[in-house]
């Protein structure tokens, strides 16, 4: 198979997705006229209350890295407001979904906010208390929710003013999970899923990318919680009957369980990981008390055996696959000729000032009384030797430190004291001594600095609303450009974190671009270059100089 019909393939698959899925789809929720039998259609129903339950888990854990244990919590939330709404208000099962997700919203905001403020382990500890919580929170509310001895009574689901058969109540669940997945897939596979894989990696780069640390994780948190609400609002009607009891740690175990063997950086992983659990351990009726002892011996086992779960086994295959065909994976020869490549866009610049800037650690002044003006279009060259605040400075400048005293002006606008990622929305783009790269594409790199001058919604992302696609096709025809003006083309499509030090550098070179910056920063550019990578960097930055 040659390279140009590989080519077309892997184009093509992106538009094959959706009859795909939607084919898919059709045939699952039509299970009962293959000849399914009641038991084997109950199974179904429970993988994909299990699926949506483990895609959340993939969205906060895998994509935003936090983990989080409050999937059981947010599934009886869209439980017992389905017994809410359906048993004091309005029995339609479309919107007890829509009354879930809101709620799942509100809660994934209002328990991710503490959480995530406090930093590292916090979110998965309050969100453990979460769990705690429910049975708590059940009784207190005992006249709406049935208390301990669970809530009964829920009538049989509707939708549109028609009751609903078990077989068309099977319709529903089938396409409520298939849509939260293409939803799901939509967000990973866009610049906003390629921002969170940033985040995950190195929260220092996102917030040089003018990325909101705190509000991103925020947003993929609570996002994350409203398939399980859903979920919950389907599993209310499954039996017409909800207990606390359902809703406890052993759950949450097994969702954690369910996205480690699928893998949690996967949309399929998470329909894999339920279907695997649900049609195996969750089967088993002799499993009982001893669930926990072995889903903690089994996390054990695929944290050392399959790290990446189903999902990065299916990759490493795959990737072997092109080699196999005749592609032997050798890479272009860069072409260092100028002329050859594009010109950088022209880039606005504004004036950096430094007015007595001064910074200690403790008993030890890293600055004294720095000052200096950087014009548009000039380099200016700090120089000393290690130890000297070279970096400091930087990062300062970059909001990573706040100053002592003095002040740091881009402009007219003052930036000293404005966080990392404020102070690159203001105009300022860097680089670092040692260069930091996602581990996502050349091309993905360069794009995701896109975010500070092309902003599009999560939602316009999800829904693929029309203003996507006009910014994708603005991101596609800038970040093209500036890969061939750094001559960065041949490796456009290979991972990032592979490439070797000079060209991570020219790399964090054509990302700090992408961001059109006021005033860009460069710490140690040249470090551990040789003398051709060392001159071809040189005209590089006379060439950034220029553009303004």
């Amino acid at each position: 198979m040659s390279t140009g019909v590989l080519a077309r393939w892997s184009a093509a698959k992106g538009w094959l997705v959706l009859p795909v899925w939607a084919a898919v789809t059709v045939v699952v929720a039509l299970a009962p006229d293959w000849g399914f039998s009641p038991a084997s259609t109950r199974q179904l129903v429970l993988i994909c209350f299990l699926c949506l339950l483990v895609s959340g888990l993939n969205l906060s854990y895998g994509f935003a890295g936090e983990l989080s244990f409050a999937s059981p919590a947010f599934y009886a939330l869209g439980a017992y407001t389905t017994v809410m709404v359906s048993l004091h208000w309005h029995n339609d099962i479309a919107l007890c979904m829509a009354v879930g997700a809101v709620a799942g919203l509100l809660l994934g905001l209002l328990s991710g906010i503490p959480g995530l403020r406090l930093g590292g382990w916090m979110l998965a500890v309050s969100s453990f208390f979460l769990i705690l919580l429910v049975p708590n929170v059940v009784s207190i509310a005992q006249r709406w929710t049935g208390g301990y001895e669970g809530a009964t009574g829920i009538p049989l689901p509707s939708l549109l003013g028609s009751s609903l058969d078990f077989n068309e109540y099977l319709v529903v669940v089938v396409v409520a999970t298939s849509g939260w997945l293409i939803l799901f897939r939509n967000l990973v596979r866009s610049r906003s899923g390629d921002i969170l894989s940033v985040l995950r990696e190195s929260p220092i780069l996102a917030a040089s990318l003018g990325i909101s640390v705190y509000g991103t994780k925020l947003k993929a948190y609570a996002i994350s919680g409203v398939p399980a609400t859903v979920a919950g609002t389907l599993f209310a009607y499954l039996d017409g009957y909800v207990a606390p009891i359902t809703f406890g740690l052993t759950l949450a175990i097994t969702v954690l369980a369910g996205s480690i063997l699928g893998g949690s950086r996967s949309v399929l992983g998470a329909v894999v990981g339920a279907t695997l659990l649900q049609l195996g351990p969750n089967s088993s009726t002799s499993l009982g008390k001893y669930a926990l002892v072995f889903y903690g011996g089994f996390l054990i086992f695929m944290a050392i055996v399959l790290p990446r779960g189903a999902a990065g086994l299916a990759t490493s295959v795959t990737d072997r696959v092109p080699r196999l065909l005749g592609r032997t994976g050798a890479k272009p020869v860069r072409q260092e000729d100028p002329k050859e490549r594009a010109q950088l866009p022209t880039i606005t610049g504004q004036r950096l000032t430094i007015e007595g800037v001064s910074k200690s650690f403790g008993g030890n002044a890293a600055l004294s009384d720095v000052s200096f003006v950087a014009e548009p279009g000039e380099i200016v060259a700090l120089i000393g030797p290690n130890g000297s605040g070279k970096t400091t400075l930087l990062n300062t400048i970059s909001g990573y430190y706040r100053v002592d005293r003095g002040t740091v002006m881009l402009g007219e606008r003052k930036i000293s004291g404005l966080g990392p990622s404020r102070v690159a929305r203001a105009g300022v783009g860097r680089t670092f001594q040692t260069p930091l790269v996602a581990p996502l594409t050349v091309r993905q790199n360069v794009a995701v600095a896109r975010t500070r001058t092309s902003r599009v919604s999560i939602l316009e992302t999800m829904l693929r609303l029309p203003r996507f696609w006009t910014t994708k096709r603005g991101d596609v025809k800038a970040v093209e450009g500036i890969i061939s003006a750094v001559g960065l083309e041949p490796w456009a499509d290979e991972q990032a974190q592979a490439l070797p030090l000079g060209t991570r550098r020219i790399l964090e070179l054509a990302r700090a671009l992408a961001s059109q910056p006021a005033v860009l920063l460069l710490d140690e550019v040249a470090s551990g270059l040789d003398k051709e990578e060392v001159e071809q960097l040189s005209r590089m930055v006379r060439e950034v100089a220029a553009a303004g």
